[in-house]
């Protein structure tokens, strides 16, 4: 059931597990990492958001969280930090309907949820391709974000928006578009393609933190995009550019131990 208009984000439960973000007109599946209190010293005042991307089919969308779970797990696990994974809109048990300035409040949702959770003093966010992007336009624009990982993210989304309707047809496809009558106006959905640019935004991030990581070999987001995004933050910034890597970096073992390493920098 959607829940009612105007609710805000809730509290995760405090030993950590699933919950959910009721925010607005949608619900959003959450899962909160935490570290054992062996492990957190005094890092467990950190927390990370930590955003998965878009999914290619309807298997991928049907139950993207468990992988980010099992992540979210060993994040916590392995640096003391408390992480908070969640679904976008039309993805696996969240409601609601795939708009890329509805995946950017969700991401400002769980930013929100986890600067309400008690012991957490400081975020950084995370993300993997489209929640990659995302991560960098949030951080871009709020400055409670401490620093930025971003992983085969895109410069930009607006070689979707030229063809919108075969677009919304391709997110229907994969399920994250529900709703027979989504999107009610095509041309304001592709507007928000073109006008969310993390290249407009990660210029404001410096000197804050930013670790961007792509795959050499990516078939999906070209290399190029993240030598425009380091352009555009004038160098100020980590790029590592991982050999003989494709686009699901979440998979690369190289690509957790450079995100492992560059959370564990964040405390210093």
């Amino acid at each position: 059931m959607t829940p009612p208009k105007g609710r805000g984000p809730v509290s995760p439960p405090e030993a950590g597990g699933s919950f959910s973000i009721e925010t607005g007109e949608v619900s959003l599946a959450a899962h909160l990492a935490r570290p054992a209190p062996s492990a957190a010293g005094g890092a467990g005042r950190h927390g990370l958001v930590l955003c998965h991307g878009f999914p290619v089919e309807p298997s991928d969308s049907g139950h993207p969280d468990r992988g980010y779970h099992e992540l979210a797990d060993r994040l916590a696990a392995d640096t003391g930090w408390v992480v908070l994974t969640f679904s976008f809109r039309g993805t696996s048990r969240s409601t609601g309907n795939f708009s890329l300035g509805g995946w950017l409040a969700d991401l400002k949702s769980a930013t929100d949820t986890l600067l309400q959770t008690p012991g957490v003093d400081a975020i950084w966010v995370c993300g993997f391709a489209a929640g990659g992007a995302l991560a960098l336009c949030a951080a871009g624009e709020d400055p409670r974000i401490r620093g930025v990982a971003a992983f085969s993210a895109p410069a930009d989304f607006a070689e979707r928006s030229v063809d919108a309707r075969r677009f919304a047809a391709q997110a229907r496809a994969a399920g994250v578009i529900r709703d027979p009558g989504f999107p009610s106006d095509l041309d304001a959905w592709a507007r928000e393609l073109r006008e969310v640019r993390p290249l407009s935004l990660i210029g404001k991030i410096p000197p804050r933190p930013i670790l961007l990581v792509h795959g050499a070999n990516d078939e999906v987001v070209p290399v190029l995009d993240a030598r425009a995004l380091a352009d555009a933050a004038h160098g100020e910034l980590e790029l590592r550019v991982l050999s003989g890597a494709a686009h699901r970096l979440r998979h690369d073992p190289r690509a957790i131990a450079i995100l492992i390493g560059w959370l564990d920098r964040q405390q210093r």
